[in-house]
């Protein structure tokens, strides 16, 4: 099907005016401006006087990253700092000045900025069905962006996911590419119009290319894919999004691996194959690529810092959030040596300027747009509130519960029915969305006021955990349940898991077994990311609605939810699956032999007020044992949701054990300091994903359940981990496991910590046949990961997990390295 949409994707008409002067102006630069103009630094990381001083061709803010580090920095606030980065772009001693061009990662609505709007995530998105509303958000947006100054939105993003485990579902508008291709031209036409409007923005399809097919779900992972099916599939919205002109493409943290051909193609970074055959030469897109966060450091043979490969491969700005200026001079010095030939530097260079003459970057300053400055800007209220309307599916009505009369006694229960931080999810003012309270969402309503305005505050009783409430006491009760916030990689979840929710959400399943079975019919409101497997709790529920992740306007669930004051019904349930919903917990087959589970409810699935099915008592299944228990269990990986939180202990503190705060601006912002430990926000694969750890007297970093967990089901296992040596250790170093009171087994890993170099990502893998040999029970551990030291010693760790059959592999340490000479 994509083969005559590719065939017809030529290059279009370019405008011959700014050809020339796209041409005049590169020839004008010197090697270093060139490069300048590839490079993109985070505004925290970088100077207006850099910029200047460096010819830096675009900066950006990351998920927590506001103008001087103001949460609930203005409208104006944002403009000044943008007026400061485009004044210094213009005030180089370039031949011809070029402007600098801010991107943001506006994805659900000016996300970033406090007071905006914030629209339901792609996923709600997805289930109106409706391209036009998608233009007028994707407009909204533009409008709220260019308030600010910024020029360029790092959306669409055009994900078609097979695996609802990926925790950026979310992000999807659906598993079907054909929605995906239509919503994809809508949102870039949305954005970007045709540049002579003040609202407009450079949009960008993202991720390109396979990044929902990856296996397991597994973000930044591997997709497995024959050529046509990546093409078919994953590659239906980036053809939609060039069709409609779109300007820049993000290439994917993901790698390629045609499995049936029997070539791996490694990560999307390098591959020219892809980057240029087929995107910029089959496709004939003529705008630019931008490389993801430190997106060029995954591939293989390179760093943050440097990467001929990438950029041969076809990346033309790269984005270098903090070693932006190393990232300059090794890249200058690779042209020099021919590393990188001169005419692929001429041609990044040329894209990108073609991109900002395009849309008009050197014509108009941040200042010199209707909207600059503007608050009102930022809000788009009633068309949220009409997405979110929209955006609902009824999945059970029986009974016909719904819709509900006015001057009922309701019980709201739930901790998702007044958060606006749960109904908004992640990429929501901070990257993960885990710090946000109410008082950051001057401009929203919780689902709770939304309810309270419907069926009148008086008649409205509320209780978190619906504790020492007696539901037969109301006519009705409304339980808003749910996620919890996470962004990529957070809320992936792992293969030892399943997409039972209320496994890794428990008290859901509690607060509904309050409330059920009490003689009064209960409606129950899924706040989510995903599809999830949800049979026991819609065997609690009378009736069953999927809300998805609604973004600040709660209100328009109360609207679908209810009749008016005279009995009459305004909003009907007109949403529909997305994406099928799973009638088993893992509804992901585990090889290509095996057949997909029927789903509950298929894609397109949904109903309406008139509708009468009755769908009864299902079966239910907790699958303890997870999709595939006894592959891995991940320990830390920056995750709001895994089972083990990070906590640190210090012998000048008592040995107290204090939690680590999960969303990663406020530790970058706020650094953990405790007596003689330090903790703050590193990176060593990606994103925040890091902790640097510094001791300065006897202390430990940690990582605890409240629930022991087997580790002797996962076979030659390995507590594996990535470790960033940063100053050697100046005392033993010993790791741990524990199993509970006078339960523990050590090694020692001084030795192998102290020949590490230094600055340079190392993965340890430490057989759990070690711990078990010094006296750890490995059936029930519940300190899975613990380093102590009581000297000097400073090391960035990530990705802490327990690796099935990892003890067996050759880059395994051996026990007798790591045995402890004392106890």
């Amino acid at each position: 099907m994509l083969a005559a949409a590719v065939a017809g994707c030529a290059s279009p008409e370019r405008d011959r005016s700014i050809e020339a002067r796209a041409a005049q102006i590169v020839r004008s630069m010197t090697l270093e401006q060139k490069v300048g103009q590839m490079t993109q630094a985070e505004i925290r990381y970088i100077t207006p006087e850099q910029v200047r001083r460096h010819y830096i061709g675009s900066v950006l803010n990351g998920g927590g990253s506001w103008p001087h580090g103001k949460k609930d920095a203005s409208a104006s606030d944002w403009l000044a700092l943008a007026r400061q980065f485009h004044d210094a772009s213009m005030a180089t001693d370039m031949a011809i000045k070029v402007p600098v061009i801010w991107g943001t990662d506006a994805v659900h609505g000016h996300n970033n900025a406090f007071g905006a709007t914030v629209f339901p995530h792609n996923i709600g998105l997805g289930a109106a069905h409706d391209p036009a509303l998608v233009r007028r958000i994707g407009a909204a947006t533009g409008r709220a962006v260019r308030a600010t100054g910024i020029q360029w939105v790092f959306a669409p993003t055009l994900a078609v996911a097979q695996d609802a485990r990926w925790g950026r579902t979310y992000e999807s508008f659906s598993d079907d590419p054909g929605l995906v291709g239509a919503y994809a031209g809508a949102y870039v036409q949305g954005l970007q119009g045709r540049f002579d409007d003040d609202a407009n923005v450079v949009a960008t399809a993202k991720h390109f290319i396979g990044d929902g097919g990856t296996a397991q779900g597994r973000d930044q992972g591997v997709t497995e894919a024959t050529p046509a099916t990546l093409l078919d599939v994953h590659g239906r919205g980036h053809v939609a999004a060039l069709g409609a002109g779109v300007q820049t493409v993000m290439a994917s943290f993901s790698s390629w691996n045609d499995v049936a051909a029997g070539v791996d193609h490694g990560k999307v970074h390098g591959s020219r194959l892809l980057l240029t055959d087929l995107l910029k030469t089959r496709l004939g897109f003529d705008g630019f690529v931008v490389s993801d966060w430190n997106g060029i450091g995954q591939v293989p043979g390179c760093s943050n810092a440097s990467c001929p490969q990438a950029i041969n491969a076809g990346i033309d700005m790269v984005m270098v959030p903090e070693d932006w200026e190393a990232f300059i001079a090794n890249t200058v010095a690779q042209v020099r040596r021919g590393e990188i030939p001169m005419a692929r530097i001429d041609d990044a260079v040329t894209r990108i300027v073609r991109v900002k003459l395009r849309a008009g970057l050197f014509a108009k300053g941040p200042q010199d747009n209707v909207h600059a400055g503007d608050a009102a800007a930022l809000r788009s209220r009633a068309l949220a509130r009409e997405a979110v309307r929209k955006s609902l599916v009824l999945l059970k009505n029986d009974g016909d519960v719904l819709p509900l009369q006015r001057g009922k006694r309701v019980l709201v229960v739930g901790k998702s029915a007044r958060s606006l931080a749960n109904q908004t999810g992640g990429w929501t003012l901070t990257w993960q969305g885990t710090s946000n309270r109410n008082a950051d969402f001057p401009n929203g309503d919780t689902l709770l006021a939304g309810i309270e305005e419907a069926a009148g505050a008086g008649q409205v009783s509320f209780s978190q955990d619906a504790k020492g409430l007696d539901a037969a006491k109301f006519d009705v009760v409304i339980a808003v349940i749910g996620e919890t916030p996470f962004a990529e990689g957070n809320g992936d979840i792992p293969p030892s898991g399943t997409l039972r929710h209320s496994s890794r959400y428990p008290e859901d399943l509690a607060v509904l077994d309050a409330v059920s079975g009490r003689g009064t019919p209960v409606v129950t409101v899924l706040v989510a990311s995903r599809p999830l497997y949800v049979n026991d709790l819609l065997n609690r529920s009378d009736a069953f609605v999927a809300a998805w992740l609604p973004g600040t306007e709660g209100k328009g669930v109360a609207d679908v939810l209810f009749r008016r004051a005279d009995g009459g019904i305004d909003h009907d349930f007109v949403g529909r699956l997305p994406f099928p919903w799973p009638g088993s917990p893992c509804p992901i087959p585990q090889d290509a032999r095996s057949a997909r589970p029927a789903p509950l409810f298929a894609r397109g699935a949904g109903l309406g007020h008139a509708d009468h099915a009755r769908l009864g008592r299902i079966s239910v299944s907790d699958a303890s044992g997870g999709c595939a228990a006894q592959s891995e269990m991940p320990i830390f990986k920056q995750s709001a949701r895994a089972p083990y939180g990070l906590l640190v202990a210090a012998a000048g503190d008592g040995w107290n054990e204090t939690e680590l705060d999960d969303e990663p601006s406020s530790v970058i912002e706020r650094p953990a300091t405790h007596p003689d430990i330090r903790v703050e926000t590193s990176e060593i694969n990606t994103q925040h994903d890091a902790r640097l750890v510094t001791w300065s007297g006897s202390a430990r970093l940690l990582a605890r359940s409240a629930q022991p967990a087997a580790l002797n089901v996962y076979p030659d296992a390995a507590l594996q981990f990535d470790v960033v040596v940063v100053r050697r250790p100046q005392a033993p170093v010993t790791l741990q496991m524990a199993c509970g009171r006078d339960c523990a087994g050590a090694v020692d890993l001084t030795d192998v910590l102290s020949k590490l170099p230094t600055g340079t990502r190392r993965v340890v893998k430490v057989p759990l046949a070690c711990f078990a040999q010094d006296g750890a029970d490995l059936s029930r551990i519940d300190v899975p990961f613990s380093v102590s030291t009581t000297g000097a010693f400073s090391a960035a760790f990530a990705d802490i997990r327990v690796v099935a059959a990892a003890a067996r592999d050759a880059d395994a340490l051996a026990c007798r390295d790591v045995r402890r000479a004392v106890h």
